[in-house]
């Protein structure tokens, strides 16, 4: 059939092959031309900061006078630096323990709206809504929520009898608080992903498993679960990348402590980069916590070949 569109003029094979070559350049330039944007914002939002700090790693800089040549002395300084292991200890804590709760209460929320919910457009608006909402007004709602004597946590805690700590200068409540927050925060990207993957699970494949007399249980482990895998991977990934950059509603909420307790990495980066003007340094530890990201992500990726199905 290609044969047949091709010019008149294209007799021999050469010319029969740079004649059906011309459309796949046309394709392969107008695909070009749809990433380009995405390409040049890459290029000078991502690989460009990414190679700048890589150059600053590598110098003594305060901003206010010329930058000296360090060579791997920043690099080194992490070592002994107990605030650096300190803050990337808080921030795995805070990955680890927010993004399974994140992901357990949006596919709960999916999975409920996905069963039949009158007006769900209305619902899926309202449940999204606090993801939709700039983090700094989230921050300070739940600021005044957690108030020892006057938040409403502690008040309804009060209706059973409990007493409330208090949250965000608590030791041992401070994070919890702050992954609460969090979640809160979250869900509803989750829920929507969770929803959309769900809605495109074909019905035959439900009802092949009522036929077999399967129950809820094992259904949701045999159908649903493997055929979410995708978006549950997706959620994941993202979720993690993102739990691992935490930094505004902690420096809000609790400015890091009380003490160190919710001093993220990202938070320690800023004050060692913006407060003590140590940019070198700074590089070095972001630097490091993006070899982490990337090392995470490598191994996410891994694991998706044995647990992720894509029904091809």
């Amino acid at each position: 059939m290609a044969v047949d569109t091709l010019p008149a003029a294209a007799t021999t094979p050469r010319q029969h092959q740079r004649a059906a070559k011309k459309p796949r350049n046309k394709e392969a330039l107008t695909a070009w031309l749809f990433i380009l944007p995405s390409l040049i914002g890459f290029l000078i939002f991502t690989a460009g900061p990414v190679l700048a700090a890589g150059v600053i790693s590598l110098l003594n800089w305060n901003l206010f006078s010329s930058p000296t040549w360090a060579g791997l002395k920043n690099f080194a300084r992490l070592g002994p630096d107990p605030t650096f292991w300190s803050a990337l200890g808080n921030t795995a804590y805070f990955t680890f323990v927010s993004v399974p709760v994140t992901i357990v209460v949006s596919l709960a929320l999916a999975l409920l709206l996905n069963e039949g919910v009158r007006r769900i457009a209305v619902f899926r608006s309202l449940l999204l809504l606090p993801y939709a909402t700039i983090t700094v007004a989230v921050a300070f709602v739940w600021i005044w929520l957690y108030i020892p004597r006057d938040g409403l946590v502690n008040a309804v805690l009060g209706l059973v009898g409990i007493d409330g700590p208090q949250w965000l200068i608590s030791d041992n409540w401070a994070m919890p608080a702050l992954i609460a927050m969090s979640v809160w925060k979250s869900f509803g990207f989750g829920m929507v992903v969770f929803l959309a993957g769900l809605q495109a699970i074909p019905q035959q494949l439900y009802e092949a498993a009522k036929v077999d007399g399967s129950n809820a249980w094992q259904t949701f482990r045999s159908v649903t679960l493997p055929m979410l895998s995708p978006a549950l991977f997706f959620v994941v990934v993202t979720s993690v990348i993102g739990s691992f950059q935490v930094f505004d509603q902690a420096l809000i909420m609790t400015n890091g402590g009380p003490g160190s307790r919710t001093t993220t990495l990202v938070m320690y980066i800023y004050r060692t980069g913006f407060e003590n003007y140590d940019q070198g340094y700074a590089a070095a530890q972001s630097l490091v916590l993006f070899g982490f990201i990337v090392v995470i992500t490598a191994a996410q990726f891994l694991l998706q070949r044995r647990l992720v199905h894509y029904d091809n």
